[in-house]
């Protein structure tokens, strides 16, 4: 092997023992590195390794050294510290449209990005059984598809799984929009005469980009995402009403968590408060309500107010 690419492997290999065998809290001093080098059948001097390390330092890598008893050289920094880490492999348990055996590939591909010590602390971190996952193993692939036509403006097509049913619809739509919402990717997407919809990822298959340019420019042109967002309780569909809340005081933060800073709060004598807000009213909607023991109460429109009338009524009497 000509000396250049032999110093190449030697840096690289070096490189690998400082990412998976070293962090903060595990040092190697010089003669071990020569050790771990020659265990790979790398030979070299100590003297060399002096100059790799510093050959790797001028490359942007972050080794530093620790002198004293027990001292050593480490990499002390990395795309990624262990905490940054956690919270991307409980991102990825948490999420139930991740399948476990994406999961658990993900998570293995997340240990690399620290030291085998600290890979182990992530291991710690995982918790599979359970927890309800998806059993798509598409979903990946569904993700990149609707991407790519997001990306080049083409329309998409795709089989979609009606709900509570394992019978698929074909669907023609074009996709604008990802969103991440109550743990599930959603496509918010124009489907022509129905204008403005959106799909659950995770009940697509087959997802294919089509030649055809994209439509709805114009009515996606003022798309407020947020907005529509939480105007969908659990993204579930109905009719749109400006709905009244109204809300005893301890629910200010609650309120404003789940609808932003827009609506005005307005203050009532009694210590209640009410705003007005845009909401697709679904059994989800009137559900949330009740979630809060009768601390909201839905003052206006009539027909939204009958609603939540006959949906208590409906709980009382299965409830009797």
């Amino acid at each position: 092997m000509p000396k250049q690419e032999g110093q190449k492997s030697k840096l690289l290999a070096l490189l690998r023992i400082f990412e998976q065998q070293t962090d903060e809290n595990h040092l190697l001093n010089v003669p071990q590195l020569v050790e771990l080098l020659e265990a790979q059948g790398i030979r070299c001097e100590r003297k060399s390794v002096y100059s790799d390390i510093e050959a790797l330092g001028a490359l942007g890598y972050d080794i530093k050294l620790r002198r004293g008893r027990g001292g050593g050289y480490f990499l002390a920094s990395r795309t990624f510290d262990l905490a940054e880490l956690k919270l991307l492999v409980d991102a990825v348990q948490a999420s139930r449209v991740v399948s476990g055996t994406t999961s658990r590939r993900l998570i293995h591909k997340l240990e690399k990005l620290c030291s085998n010590y600290e890979g182990s602390q992530l291991q710690r971190q995982v918790y599979v059984e359970g927890r309800p996952k998806t059993d798509s193993k598409s979903l990946l692939y569904s993700i990149d598809a609707l991407h790519e036509a997001i990306n080049n403006g083409k329309m998409v097509e795709f089989l979609y799984r009606k709900a509570d049913s394992r019978e698929k619809e074909k669907r023609s739509v074009s996709p604008w929009q990802l969103a991440w919402e109550n743990g599930c990717y959603y496509l918010i997407a124009f489907a022509d005469e129905k204008g403005i919809r959106h799909y659950r990822v995770d009940k697509m298959s087959g997802v294919r980009v089509l030649d055809a340019p994209r439509r709805g420019q114009e009515q996606f042109a003022d798309l407020d995402l947020p907005a529509y967002l939480r105007k969908h309780f659990g993204m579930y569909g109905g009719p749109e009403h400006r709905v009244t809340l109204r809300c005893t005081a301890d629910l200010e933060g609650a309120m404003r968590e789940r609808f932003g800073a827009t609506p005005m709060f307005l203050p009532e004598e009694n210590g209640c408060f009410h705003f007005d807000v845009p909401i697709c009213v679904s059994d989800q909607f009137y559900g949330w309500v009740c979630g809060f023991g009768g601390k909201i109460e839905v003052v206006a429109p009539p027909e939204v107010r009958q609603g939540m009338r006959e949906m208590t009524a409906r709980l009382a009497e299965q409830h009797q």
